[in-house]
């Protein structure tokens, strides 16, 4: 019985949205986001970097906020709307615009870092979107100041940000 008993406290149904999808699962209470995506999801564009919040690799998108998923418990996810790399291709697998501006401007080098960028990007699109507003470089720079990328290719992933912020706000 008290075997019992600890598994009920150690184990939480989970049930959320992920990259537009209902799930559920039953996760350990101590079992990160990160685990929970990678593990029970097989979602690998959510890399385990450094484990405690602070190179970027594991961002998603929680209810329209990005977090670091390694630091987010995946209990915390219940109820939440959850967005990946994997959610952001279009019905037939074609890139969004953003993926296609980290292609078109020689973004992407190892690759490790790249999709908690693209999500942390993706946050910073929305919010321009939704405000009009259209973010200097420096303000860029600061708001992508959260990723460690060991191969220095931030300069790229600024020029992509910002090519894709100012084409979205033309457009809009």
């Amino acid at each position: 019985m008290s075997g019992e008993t600890n598994f009920k406290k150690q184990y939480k149904l989970v049930r959320c949205r992920i990259n537009g999808v209902e799930r559920e699962v039953m996760v350990d209470a101590r079992a990160s986001l990160t685990d929970m995506l990678r593990n029970d999801y097989s979602l690998t564009s959510v890399k385990k970097g450094c484990e405690v919040g602070e190179c970027g690799a594991c961002n998603v998108i929680i209810d329209g906020e990005c977090f670091n998923s390694c630091i987010y418990l995946a209990v915390w996810a219940d109820g939440k709307d959850i967005r990946t790399l994997e959610g952001l291709m279009g019905p037939n697998g074609e890139l969004s615009d953003i993926q296609q501006a980290f292609i078109d401007e020689a973004a992407v080098q190892c690759g490790f870092c790249t999709p908690g960028v693209i999500m942390s990007a993706v946050e910073i699109l929305e919010n321009a979107e939704k405000t009009g507003r259209e973010y200097t470089r420096e303000e860029l720079r600061k708001l992508l100041s959260g990723h460690l990328c060991r191969c220095t290719g931030y300069e790229n992933i600024l020029n992509a940000v910002e090519k894709t912020m100012k084409k979205r706000l033309r457009e809009s």
